[in-house]
């Protein structure tokens, strides 16, 4: 993709702050003060004060409170977005990097997550055996045998290194198995189910192979699997 291995060639309009207004620059950042705060797994949602208005915006999980100066990098928009945890329709929606906060009264925290990002924080890989049955294979295999798999159903095993819920209506899943390198790119694969899982699991995705997907503002990648269902 041009991976969210940082979120390139962002859009940005300012139709979120306030519907009268027009649209604003196109720009890779935002900074404002923050005036909510709703924290769920994976994520910290914010209620943010800018110079054009109001916005809500999304980043990895940070403790940020109420009345800090934050900047969001890599910024990323989207429309009638809908969160599964907080049961919200956000008729506009920014992704994004935490760049930094200022202190306040109310205090800060910083961090710098990754929201989509293709590679994964966990660098361990630990051998995980591989699923058995029709279409099965390893992580590996996915990654360097897309053409022949392309459209087709496998089942494929492996560890969870990143999980990010709610991404275009459904679950983002990085699973790595200990084959593959990371060198090549060929030892992570992303998942999208509508299941549930965490960082840490070991669960055996079934789903379809998809090649050169383009989510659009983005996001896009050479190899997935799409509409998976995840099992034990």
């Amino acid at each position: 993709m041009k991976l969210f291995l940082l979120v390139i060639s962002m859009l940005w309009v300012s139709a979120g702050f306030a519907a009268e207004k027009p649209a604003a620059p196109q720009t890779a950042s935002l900074s404002g003060k923050v005036l909510e705060v709703r924290q769920v797994d994976n994520f910290t949602y914010l209620r943010l004060k800018t110079k054009d208005g109001e916005t809500w915006a999304a980043v990895s999980t940070a403790p940020i409170k109420k009345g800090a100066e934050v900047t969001l990098e890599n910024v990323m928009v989207m429309k009638d977005f809908e969160s599964k945890s907080l049961k919200k329709t956000f008729p506009i929606i920014l992704f994004g990097t935490l760049g930094g906060a200022k202190a306040g009264a109310a205090g800060y925290g910083m961090a710098t997550p990754h929201v989509g990002t293709a590679k994964t924080a966990n660098t361990v890989d630990i051998p995980v055996a591989k699923a058995s049955g029709a279409n099965s294979r390893t992580v590996a295999e996915i990654m360097t045998q897309s053409a022949d798999l392309k459209d087709k159903p496998v089942l494929v095993r492996g560890k969870v290194v990143k999980y990010n819920p709610d991404i275009m209506g459904k679950n983002w899943v990085h699973l790595r198995d200990g084959s593959g390198s990371a060198a090549n790119n060929t030892n992570d694969i992303l998942v999208t189910t509508n299941n549930q899982t965490k960082i840490g699991d070991v669960v055996t995705a079934k789903g379809i192979v998809r090649t050169d997907k383009d989510f659009g503002s983005g996001y896009s990648y050479k190899v997935l699997i799409e509409d998976a269902t995840l099992l034990p």
